[in-house]
């Protein structure tokens, strides 16, 4: 299965789906400890809902982190 998070492409084999959780773990190689807000092929997921929002072949995440200024 293919997906792409922020325009990077990740590969996962052996899956047919993932869970949004399971495909931030993909993204994040260290644990994140910022606030972030995540979409799936532009529909806003809410953090509640990312064990339980699956990701399919083809689909693309949006990770947005917030931005400081001024």
């Amino acid at each position: 299965m293919n997906i792409h998070i922020n325009g990077q492409a990740f590969t996962v084999e052996h899956e047919s789906s993932i869970t949004v959780a399971a495909a931030l773990k993909l993204y994040f190689i260290t644990a994140q400890q910022s606030t972030f807000a995540v979409a799936l092929n532009g529909d806003f997921v809410g953090r509640t809902d990312y064990d339980n929002t699956l990701v399919h072949n083809g689909d693309s995440l949006d990770v947005l982190l917030p931005i400081q200024g001024g």
